[in-house]
């Protein structure tokens, strides 16, 4: 159990550990989807409603977003599938595909509604059950020079994609959150044991072994024995 929290713990700082334009980006994106999921139960308006009001807020024309409305109606719907595949491939070292992701299930809202994120839920789920039985005959693979699919790190690999999917709508409220709290927070000091990963590193992301280096070859001349 405690494995576990200290591997959501790591992923949440994996997910903000991004360059300042990847950031800014994410940030956008977070609160873009939080801010349409919170106002579902308040008359579910569509996504581009969301950003015409805080247009509105600004007072910044918003006429063009009427028409982009109008295009994305009944023709995006097929983004909640692309959305979902998106999700399947987001990675500790490639997590824009979750954020492209969020934004296919966006965009695919203004055609069938909030059903564009059940959609891409059941894409990724189909997905990676699809995955899972394919790994089973993998099971008691050995992996040395040849690409296998094996059970557990298929599940380690969409957990480590679900985590950081899900995890996208939260990176805003988590970084202003993370802000108002630092300097009163006081952290345990770490253990010199502790190991130290780089960023973008994780339990969860495998990698193939290396292949083994070929024998070196022994010329005849140190092969012989020396005469006495």
């Amino acid at each position: 159990m405690k494995e576990h929290r200290q591997e959501l713990v790591r992923l949440s700082r994996v997910a903000v550990d991004r360059s300042p334009t990847h950031l800014l980006f994410a940030v956008l994106v977070s609160a873009w989807v939080l801010a349409w999921v919170v106002s579902q139960p308040f008359g579910a308006p569509g996504p581009l409603d969301v950003v015409r009001l805080a247009l509105g807020w600004a007072d910044v024309p918003a006429d063009w977003l009427d028409a982009v409305g109008a295009w994305c109606a009944g023709r995006t719907g097929w983004l909640a599938v692309a959305g979902g595949l998106l999700w399947a491939m987001t990675t500790a070292r490639q997590q824009l595909s979750g954020l492209l992701g969020w934004l296919a299930v966006m965009f695919a809202a203004e055609s069938v509604g909030y059903g564009a994120v059940h959609r891409a839920l059941l894409t990724l789920a189909v997905f990676l059950v699809v995955l899972g039985l394919l790994s089973i005959p993998g099971r008691r693979a050995f992996v040395v020079d040849r690409i296998a699919i094996i059970p557990k790190d298929v599940a380690r690999a969409a957990a480590t994609a679900v985590a950081l999917s899900a995890v996208v709508p939260l990176i805003a409220p988590g970084l202003v959150i993370t802000g108002l709290l630092k300097p009163y927070v006081t952290k345990p000091p770490r253990s010199r044991s502790e190991p130290k990963e780089g960023p973008g590193t994780s339990s969860f992301d495998h990698a193939l072994p290396s292949p083994r280096p070929a024998p070196a070859e022994v010329s005849p001349a140190t092969s012989r024995p020396s005469a006495g």
